[in-house]
């Protein structure tokens, strides 16, 4: 699977410009060996104001589970807006300059594919980065200048998150997000491990094969989660897949390793 994954991704990548049309493919140890990874905390505020551990937590165990999935650790670059409190996983500072940087050096290293996943409260305007903004047209922008044609996925989990689907949607991107463009998201209260999107992220990773499958059951384990704990109005969780990478995901499976024994 790694060999023929490897051929089809670089066959593809040439087409689309992105590597000579006679580049011999590369057999990779897993999917996503050849992936750059960038996971940010944007914010470490619960939604009233208080401490919280719950984005940086996100920001942790999303890491442990992509390096479980496949992609190599040395290929996943960390951000926490208050870094010096994670001695253990030494991530980065917060910050958007710092983050297009790691995006830069990242796709330098590894060419076959990105991926972005940020956590933290968000506005219609876009998702929080320690005092800032990520407007969805700066993350357009930061990615087409480093990910460029290269499979993308991108996981949004924030209020009204659904807001940077229609600047992230590309032929080659997939873009999940934690709500609607008009609604809320839930879970970032001081005594939330994780916000309720991020949870469901992880505990839905284990038993699905790739990104798609894995869209469908995170928006699935939301809604319920939801119902159960009578939250209104739902936020719908959004899941949009370009047409170009649509048929490439099932290439992209996640390792075995990851599924509980």
């Amino acid at each position: 699977m790694a060999r023929l994954l490897s051929l089809f991704a670089g066959l593809w990548l040439a087409a689309a410009g992105g590597a000579p049309a006679l580049a011999a493919p590369v057999v990779a140890a897993s999917a996503f060996a050849d992936w750059a990874a960038v996971v940010v905390a944007g914010d470490w505020h619960a939604a009233d104001g208080g401490p919280t551990e719950g984005f940086d937590n996100a920001r942790r165990d999303v890491t442990l589970a992509l390096g479980r999935a496949g992609f190599q650790a040395g290929n996943i670059r960390q951000f926490s807006v208050r870094p010096e409190r994670y001695g253990d996983t030494r991530p980065e500072k917060s910050d958007v300059r710092g983050i297009y940087n790691a995006l830069v050096e990242g796709v330098g290293r590894a060419r076959s594919g990105c991926l972005f996943y940020l956590t933290s409260h968000g506005l219609p305007q876009g998702a929080q980065v320690d005092q800032g903004i990520l407007r969805p047209a700066m993350l357009a922008s930061m990615l087409d200048q480093t990910c460029g044609e290269r499979p993308t996925v991108v996981v949004i989990s924030a209020c009204f998150s659904g807001v940077y689907v229609p600047a992230l949607a590309k032929p080659n991107r997939m873009v999940l997000t934690a709500a609607r463009p008009d609604r809320t998201s839930f879970g970032c209260g001081q005594d939330n491990k994780y916000p309720f999107f991020d949870d469901c992220f992880l505990s839905s990773m284990p038993n699905t094969r790739d990104f798609s499958g894995l869209a469908g059951a995170v928006k699935e384990c939301v809604r319920l989660r939801e119902i159960a704990e009578k939250m209104n109005p739902p936020s719908e969780p959004q899941i949009w897949v370009g047409p170009q990478l649509r048929p490439m995901l099932p290439l992209y499976a996640f390792e075995k390793g990851l599924r509980p024994d």
